[in-house]
């Protein structure tokens, strides 16, 4: 199943500790950290990757075709370099428009880390949201949800320290979902993940692995010292 890859964002958040690249390719060690993900999104079985750019797309794209032959041989591998910012739902759209994608895949965000989840979402019904449980979810809000797993609504952020499940940044959708797109910006968060909680139509897939979101400093250096140290270890508590 193909894997889309937002990674057009801005990176503002972590720019006090990473300048001069994308977030994608934020340097952990000796190695960017989407040769990394890409590592471990092979491991897990995906060979087709489509990716979204937009910000600093020259040095993804360069990094790309750098690799081609190898991290990548025997993927398919394109890309779509964003005029404007569209947001992850447009980016999304915008995709399956000029790609002409069909039926369901995968889409993730480039800076979010999961050692495992891919082989629980391809097998979900779609569409599905993969989740995981933090002890301090305040910084992303919540994914409300039942025994059935359907998920019944989103939270905002707050600053509530029980633990609670999160959306993990992997999600299987249709094609057909984009269908009526009208070109506009907006977002898969904010828009179309609520719509299909309302609707009753959005599943959780709740995942026991490793997450970080290495869009701020503290996650990023806390990443790279994981990578460092124990790369064979579950991720402290304060997250996983």
């Amino acid at each position: 199943m193909r894997l889309v890859v937002l990674a057009g964002g801005f990176g503002t958040r972590l720019q006090s500790a990473v300048s001069r690249h994308p977030k994608a390719l934020a340097p952990i060690g000796s190695v960017p950290f989407l040769e990394l993900q890409l590592q471990n999104w092979q491991a897990q079985g995906v060979s087709a990757f489509t990716f979204l750019l937009h910000h600093q797309s020259e040095q993804i794209v360069s990094f790309l075709e750098s690799k081609r032959f190898t991290l990548m041989d025997g993927c398919h591998v394109d890309w779509i370099v964003e005029g404007v910012p569209l947001g992850t739902g447009g980016a999304i759209a915008n995709a399956v428009q000029k790609l002409s994608l069909s039926g369901d895949f995968l889409a993730t965000n480039a800076d979010t880390w999961l050692s495992a989840g891919v082989h629980d979402l391809i097998h979900a019904p779609s569409p599905a949201l993969a989740a995981v449980n933090l002890r301090d979810p305040s910084r992303y809000g919540r994914v409300e949800f039942g025994t059935d797993l359907k998920i019944t609504r989103f939270t905002e952020k707050s600053d509530s320290t029980h633990n609670g499940w999160i959306n993990a940044g992997l999600c299987k959708l249709s094609a057909s979902l984009f269908s009526e797109w009208d070109s506009s910006p907006f977002s898969v968060e904010q828009t179309l993940l609520p719509a299909l909680a309302r609707d009753g139509e959005l599943c959780a897939v709740p995942l026991e692995t490793d997450f970080i979101d290495i869009g701020v400093p503290v996650d990023y250096f806390r990443f790279c010292d994981w990578i460092s140290d124990k790369r064979f270890n579950r991720l402290t508590p304060y997250e996983s």
